[in-house]
């Protein structure tokens, strides 16, 4: 396995940082200019959106990013086939932020990265883009705005509906007032999570950099349940279902209630892990009830275990009801109709795949880089880090057993040291979050 320098979190954030001071990444003159992008994380969603941004006009995937060499490998013959030119090989994100040349990353890797590697990028002078959820915890989302704040970055999220013409429709009607005042909104996510089973710790494979993979964790024994999905399922480095898809599932309902909204004042979730026993530590089944200082309550729901119920989203106005399905489309029931109302059909077909709505989102965060203007982003970061924030303080609820009281400003819980405990996280030493950035 090829040798990495180690180098600490702090050390290295404060050389970036500095670097972005003198302007390590260009100005974009005109849209024409070429932008080159790396990808950090090579699994199937990193996959994925590889092969879509290299077919965006303008860009160059120039870098690929994998503690697995192997993966990485693949996923780089696989661009090359593409392209006809073969990208740079780079097992070490901090690597990237070295390199002058590289103008954006696209952050994909597993969540315990997503925000330290965001805030990386930033110090860099790179404009990032960071799957959801955009942060392990709930500091780290505060302070990936905060740095892109700061170095006048553009950075976006990654819940691609807010680039789906459909979702914009339906939230278009509940801001216009179609159906009142919002005073309630409620998801439900059936997502149907086999037993992981139990893995025995043991040497990691040789293609893995296994200090990298685990990277800002604290440090454990590599076992197979860790590497390459189930992480998900391990407080240490995943949010449980309620962090990997409930993040697009609560940013539907933050969305149509609006940014000026924010965040709830008091948080309960209820829920466990139902149907087997196996090694995964995060509930396959929560109920969580966010409620607003106005009284306003959002609901959310997931299921691991088999449930009939579609996947939807209800927002109850004072005028009526509406419900949106997977694709987008709406139903909008007035008053105490039973029936729904005509003339509320969404513009387009649900597309049969995610990907013609990804090449739109990230066509316009392209778009935003190149004019320089985060307002234009559909999900600008910090949008997302408080949609993202109902998913860490719905598992802090759970992992406490207790109602929590939160607030909005401070982004804390009220004299609740315990609580506030689960705000950040055990940083491994090489990998610290700095306090600000």
């Amino acid at each position: 396995m090829k040798t990495i320098e180690r180098r600490t979190f702090l050390t290295s954030s404060a050389a970036l940082g500095a670097a972005s001071l003198l302007g390590t990444s260009q100005s974009w003159a005109g849209a024409n200019d070429r932008l080159r992008v790396a990808v950090i994380g090579m699994g199937g969603r990193g996959g994925s959106v590889m092969k879509i941004v290299a077919g965006l006009d303008g860009i160059e995937v120039a870098t690929v990013c994998d503690p697995d060499e192997n993966r990485m490998r693949e996923r780089a013959g696989e661009l090359e086939a593409r392209t006809g030119k073969a990208p740079r090989q780079e097992p070490d994100l901090r690597r990237i932020m070295d390199d002058s040349s590289i103008d954006a990353v696209i952050i994909t890797c597993c969540n315990h990265w997503h925000a330290v590697a965001g805030i990386l990028a930033c110090q860099a002078g790179k404009h990032a883009y960071v799957e959801k959820p955009i942060s392990h915890n709930l500091r780290e989302g505060r302070l990936l705005v905060d740095a892109a704040r700061k170095y006048k970055r553009i950075v976006s999220g990654g819940t691609q509906r807010r680039s789906h013409p459909n979702f914009q429709h339906a939230i278009q009607l509940i801001h216009d007032g179609l159906i009142g005042d919002i005073y309630m909104t409620r998801w439900l996510l059936p997502s149907h999570r086999p037993s992981i089973g139990f893995k025995k710790p043991e040497t990691p494979p040789s293609s893995l950099h296994w200090d990298l993979w685990r990277g800002p964790a604290p440090d454990q024994p590599y076992h197979g349940n860790l590497v390459h999905y189930n992480w998900h399922w391990f407080w240490d480095f995943g949010n449980g279902e309620m962090g990997n898809n409930g993040s697009h599932s609560v940013d539907i309902c933050c969305w149509g209630l609006g940014k000026d909204k924010g965040l709830p004042s008091r948080v309960q979730a209820v829920g466990g892990r139902f149907g087997y026993r196996d090694q995964a530590e995060t509930p396959n089944t929560m109920t969580s009830t966010y409620t607003y200082s106005d009284g306003t309550v959002l609901v959310g729901e997931i299921r691991g275990v088999y449930t009939g119920e579609p996947r939807r989203w209800h927002f109850y106005g004072t005028k009526g009801h509406m419900e949106i399905d997977p694709g987008g489309g709406c139903k909008v029931y007035m008053g105490d109709s039973k029936e729904p109302e005509p003339g509320f059909k969404a513009p387009q077909e649900p597309p049969k795949s995610y990907r013609p709505i990804d090449r739109i989102q990230f066509s316009n965060w392209f778009d935003a880089i190149r004019a320089g203007k985060y307002d234009m982003l559909n999900a600008e970061i910090e949008d997302i880090h408080i949609s993202n924030a109902f998913c860490h303080l719905a598992n802090a609820s759970y992992r406490l057993g207790r109602e929590l009281n939160f607030d909005p400003q401070s982004e804390t819980f009220e004299s609740d040291e315990q609580a506030n405990q689960m705000l950040t996280r055990n940083y491994h030493k090489d990998f610290r979050l700095p306090e600000r950035v």
